[in-house]
């Protein structure tokens, strides 16, 4: 990182104090800046190992919820139902495309219903 408005430090040193003040004022801009840039950069990176650890711990909640809910279907629904879970799971497609179907036979039998008068 180069600053080009400071003044050039030459073999000579400086003319006078006055000379040196400037070059020290430029020198503790440059050096200010630099720590600035070095935190702003720690920084980020402590936050970004943050949001990591973060997003890890709400997937291992995630899944635990998502397996206790499997649990309690399994064990509280018909068995016809669990049939049709079970089915679902090794074969999706056919249970997008019937989840599909009802849902559009529910949107038509309510705008039947709204055409017809009856909210």
């Amino acid at each position: 990182m180069t600053d080009r408005t400071a003044p050039k430090v030459t073999g000579g040193g400086a003319k006078g104090p006055e000379e040196l003040r400037q070059q020290l004022e430029h020198a503790r801009g440059r050096l200010g800046r630099t720590v600035e840039e070095l935190a702003d950069k720690a920084h980020l990176k402590t936050r970004a190992a943050d949001l990591k650890d973060k997003a890890g711990a709400m997937t291992v909640q995630l899944r635990s919820t998502a397996t206790k809910a499997g649990h309690t279907v399994e064990h509280n629904v018909p068995r016809p139902v669990a049939n049709v879970v079970q089915a679902g799971r090794r074969h999706p497609r056919p249970v997008v495309v019937a989840g599909a179907a009802a849902s559009a036979v529910v949107a038509a039998g309510l705008l039947r219903r709204r055409h017809n008068g009856h909210h």
